[in-house]
């Protein structure tokens, strides 16, 4: 004969890993009294409830409007380590909003946020990178971290954290140094980003060569790419399998050779020997297979021959690629507005006679 029995398992639309949220008006107002709540569990629900209500724009515009911003810098340092990760995430949430990015530059959250960089919880650290990232995307966000004097930490950290996260340093850095170059140089930006470009995940190659760009753009930086080798580790990344890593090793040249001390080291090195057979290189189903992931071939020879006009404006350099001219007509005549106009430059540079 049956009975019956009164489960004690909660109605399945209940989670009670989230606070129960209030009707209309009354949500946030609500879980911002509960972030400062002195009961853990209870913060912690608050938290987990605010990482799926903010990802609406008003929302995140009405719980600023609560104070809200006040609550989670106080957070930041609370003694638990789910706490820590939970706020950073919630701000990284809001900072994929641009009312969101504004707000932690105008609360001064930047600072709090990356004191996170050195918590011992991965998550925590993870999601304070992600949340400085994405705020680096604006300039007034990349300004605010370099005033913040956060650049010469973010360098070290790429010496000492995981993949996942230099990624994120290096995109961070990516951004700031469109701002400011200086810090990035005096805090041995030059050498560590080298030091990345025989690392073992293309992304992170990729990314360092690209950021080689970025600090090589002023004279300092080019001197110092000069005096590390780096030079001779991106004429390495010209032949790379993957193709964005590829583009990003021939900007980084082409920045490098402007200068004539650059034009001479990138020569000594190889590297008008590697842009030559990258520029002739046209396997169509290698690109097709990649176009989605990286640059296309296109993109790959616009950088190649901007590095290639670069090194033939040394005379041994122009020698050795007068080779390619024909080439270079083909490029010219095919290509799109952009590449006929360097592929004029490059074949006027290369056949200039003194």
């Amino acid at each position: 004969m049956a009975t019956t029995r009164i489960s004690t398992a909660l109605p399945p639309n209940i989670d009670i890993t989230k606070a129960a949220l209030a009707y209309g008006e009354h949500m946030l107002p609500k879980l911002n009294r509960q972030l400062q709540d002195e009961t853990l569990i209870t913060r912690q629900r608050a938290l987990n409830a605010l990482c799926d209500v903010l990802h609406n724009p008003e929302h995140v515009s009405a719980a600023l409007k609560v104070g809200m911003a006040k609550s989670l810098r106080k957070l930041l340092s609370d003694e638990d380590g789910t706490v820590r990760w939970k706020s950073t995430e919630v701000l990284f949430i809001c900072s994929n909003h641009a009312i969101g990015r504004d707000s932690i530059l105008e609360f001064d959250l930047v600072e709090p946020i990356a004191s996170l960089f050195d918590d011992k919880h991965d998550e925590a650290r993870l999601m304070a990178q992600r949340a400085i990232e994405s705020v680096s995307h604006t300039v007034t966000g990349a300004r605010g971290i370099v005033d913040a004097n956060l650049i010469g930490k973010l360098v070290e950290k790429l010496k000492t954290e995981n993949d996942e996260i230099k990624e994120l340093v290096l995109d961070t850095l990516h951004y700031c140094m469109k701002v400011d170059t200086d810090q990035a140089l005096e805090a041995g930006g030059m050498e560590v980003f080298t030091s990345l470009l025989a690392h073992k995940t293309w992304e992170i190659r990729g990314k360092a060569a690209r950021d080689i760009m970025d600090i090589s753009f002023p004279l300092n930086g080019k001197k110092r790419a000069v005096k590390c080798g780096c030079i001779k580790e991106l004429v390495k990344l010209l032949t790379d399998e993957n193709f964005n890593v590829r583009s990003q090793a021939a900007g980084a040249l082409m920045s490098i050779a402007i200068t004539t001390e650059g034009k001479k080291a990138s020569i000594k090195e190889g590297a008008v020997e590697a842009l030559m057979e990258l520029l002739r290189m046209d396997d169509g189903s290698d690109v097709k297979l990649n176009v989605i992931k990286v640059n296309t071939l296109a993109s790959v020879r616009l950088l190649t021959v901007k590095a290639i006009t670069m090194l033939a404006e040394d005379p041994e350099g122009r020698l050795k690629l007068s080779e390619i001219v024909p080439l270079l007509q083909q490029i010219k005549s095919s290509g799109g507005p952009m590449m006929q106009k360097v592929a004029t430059t490059a074949v006027n540079v290369i056949t200039w006679k003194p």
